[in-house]
């Protein structure tokens, strides 16, 4: 029979993170778009090298930081008592980074169609931009916030990698669908693997459902 807990960490952890990634995406995807400091070149590539690095990568030198023999891991541990490695603080934190470019290049490209002379008129009117970015941007991109935060969630959903790195194979505590799935091939349960396969399958035709109706929206308005 198959085990719920897999799937519903599995929400929890894409919840968390999608909520945890629209706190810091947005502001940050105000920077990329408006900024003009050269630094946003940097942080623009750097915050879209998940897209190509191998999750493996990431996972392997987060885990050696998270590690209680590293200096950050170290410290953590003695004096905050945080150990960050094979838990689920851990995985949130793998994949806020790993799922980072999903929220933030549809959030950013959102940012930068907005009319210029929007911006000018809410300044020309006094408006802070922390106002300008409340009141005026983020009401004109509303279809480009929702499909980031589609994207995000589905995205966390479907990670092995990463989270099989930080987070292994912990029952209740690591334990995604995605590892689930992996351990009940592993363990030749293909009827338990059948399940998870396609639930994952669902969950998938469904995002790509609704980002479909998503753009068409977009396009009629």
């Amino acid at each position: 029979m198959l085990d719920p807990q897999p799937l519903l960490l599995t929400l929890k952890l894409a919840t968390h993170t999608t909520l945890l990634l629209t706190i810091v995406g947005i502001p940050l995807a105000y920077f990329l778009a408006f900024g003009r400091s050269r630094i946003r070149y940097i942080v623009e590539v750097i915050s879209s090298l998940p897209l190509v690095l191998p999750p493996t990568v990431l996972g392997f030198y987060l885990l050696l930081l998270f590690s209680p023999t590293s200096p950050v891991g170290g410290w953590l541990a003695q004096v905050w008592d945080i150990r960050l490695a094979f838990s689920y603080a851990g995985l949130v934190i793998g994949s806020m980074l790993f799922s980072l470019p999903f929220m933030l290049l549809p959030l950013t490209s959102a940012f930068r169609a907005v009319p210029p002379n929007l911006l000018d008129a809410a300044r020309t009117l006094g408006k802070s931009e922390i106002n300008i970015l409340a009141r005026v941007i983020l009401p004109n991109c509303k279809i480009g916030l929702i499909g980031a935060l589609i994207l995000t969630f589905a995205h966390t959903v479907g990670e092995f990698g990463v989270v099989l790195m930080i987070g292994g194979n912990i029952p209740g505590q690591t334990q995604v669908a995605s590892i689930a799935l992996y351990h009940e091939v592993e363990t030749l349960n293909y009827a338990a693997a059948h399940w998870y396969a396609a639930v994952l399958v669902g969950f998938s035709f469904l995002i790509l459902l609704a980002l479909r109706l998503l753009s068409v929206r977009a396009k009629h308005e």
